[in-house]
């Protein structure tokens, strides 16, 4: 028997700093053994103790699961910690990236509705956009100069329901000033919905910046090994529902008749429970318990594995951009950019670990450079701790018109990286050798 007071451990990770929230934010007690990783919960449903508890439940009366399709206890754990770094008040992950762009958006408008986007986005998302939320219904208006104020009014109209773009857009670099959009979304009333794959919450917080909604392709840096698909939608808890100019009728709507819209419920996380309760459960992009283990698993080394991409991103940048056989790099942080200075102010000139290299000789110039990669993977996909190499226009983009790639910006010899965190000077070999080889 001790003769002194014995500390239990924490569990409320709120004022703790950065890294120290990664490893531990969402954590619960396992009081069957011990155990100290959170457990991966293998399970479709869940006991109700009575009739009245499910009953209470399913009428949102107590906050007990129901089943997995709508919430996993391996899920909550990474949903805590994203919404913890992010700084949202409730986060909801599901089965890919392309299904929490979905499942936002989707909670936000319906058929004869409008979207508005930065138009250099990630090529997915543009076809998600032109392909299945056309047949919803749904349009997307794109904004090509987002400085542009005029162009912001002309796009956005009565049916507007938000505006979409992203911190850092891939393959280009070409960095986007959040707070400067946020200010367009808030002098026409509407949320303004931010997809932070690349920079991460650890490079940039978009609630910071004025942000309503947050998503993430969390198969990419937030979990930082490519073994698994998932995706994150954050609620800021910022945009006030109830009093916007134009309906919101999943967030503001009664269900039905006599009972209290789920703005009026549940406030500041009325968005992710309209979100999680009218189109994930509907829908059913429902994440599987293990690649739930493997996010949260992914984030506890996110600052580490970010320091190792942002610097090693940097180093091969300033030296692609003195090579004979390169055209051109796009790469914010690099002096000379269009958005260097914006790079300077936001990321302290280090833009992320995505970004796209223009090599001579075209197509073919293309060809030989990615076929002579040999530590460098030739392969889709981007955060991984491995690094990538991919040619944009005959794959990523191959759907598009050549007048789109053109304005694009997707030349026939340009090449997207993503680079890991393997040793620098390994990478800048690979790299050399594939450029220098006749």
């Amino acid at each position: 028997m001790t003769d002194h007071e014995v500390a239990e451990p924490e569990y409320d990770w709120e004022g703790y700093a950065f890294d120290t929230r990664q490893v531990h934010a969402g954590e619960v007690e396992d009081r069957t053994s011990g155990a100290r990783i959170s457990p991966i919960a293998m399970t479709a449903g869940y006991r109700f103790d009575s009739f009245d508890d499910a009953r209470g439940r399913f009428s949102g009366e107590n906050d007990g699961l129901i089943y997995s399709r709508q919430r996993n206890p391996s899920g909550s754990v990474a949903e805590k910690r994203i919404a913890s770094l992010e700084g949202g008040t409730e986060a909801i992950v599901v089965a890919s990236g392309q299904a929490a762009i979905t499942s936002a958006l989707l909670a936000l408008a319906q058929q004869g509705d409008r979207i508005v986007s930065t138009a250099s986005i990630y090529s997915g998302t543009r076809i998600l956009f032109g392909r299945s939320f056309a047949r919803f219904g749904v349009s997307v208006d794109y904004v090509w100069d987002e400085f542009d104020d005029d162009e912001w009014d002309r796009a956005i109209t009565p049916q507007t329901k938000a505006i979409f773009t992203e911190t850092i857009p891939n393959p280009k670099n070409d960095i986007v000033d959040i707070a400067r959009v946020a200010r367009v979304a808030r002098r026409h009333g509407i949320p303004l919905v931010v997809d932070n794959t690349i920079a991460s919450p650890y490079l940039i917080r978009p609630f910071e910046h004025g942000a309503d909604i947050v998503v993430h392709s969390s198969t990419k840096f937030l979990s930082g090994h490519g073994a698994a698909i998932s995706g994150t939608i954050v609620d800021g808890g910022t945009f006030d529902w109830a009093s916007a100019n134009r309906p919101y009728p999943l967030i503001t709507e009664p269900a039905a008749a006599g009972l209290p819209s789920i703005a009026e419920r549940f406030g500041p996380v009325a968005y992710a429970r309209a979100t999680r309760e009218a189109v994930v459960n509907d829908i059913g992009p429902a994440l599987s318990p293990f690649n739930s283990f493997l996010l949260h698993q992914g984030i506890e080394t996110l600052s580490l594995r970010m320091e190792r991409h942002l610097a090693s991103s940097l180093t091969i940048a300033e030296w692609l951009i003195g090579h004979p056989g390169v055209e051109s790099v796009d790469y914010a942080g690099l002096p000379g950019n269009p958005r260097f200075e914006l790079a300077q102010s936001l990321y302290g000139g280090r833009s992320g670990s995505v970004f796209s290299v223009t090599v001579r000789g075209g197509e073919r110039g293309a060809a030989r450079f990615l076929d002579r990669l040999r530590v460098i993977s030739r392969m889709t996909n981007i955060g991984d701790t491995r690094s990538m190499a991919l040619h944009p226009a005959t794959t990523t983009h191959t759907s598009f018109s050549q007048d789109l790639r053109d304005r694009l910006g997707i030349a026939p010899g340009l090449i997207r990286l993503s680079i890991g965190i393997e040793d620098v000077n390994d990478l800048v070999a690979d790299l050399d050798r594939a450029l220098s080889a006749g």
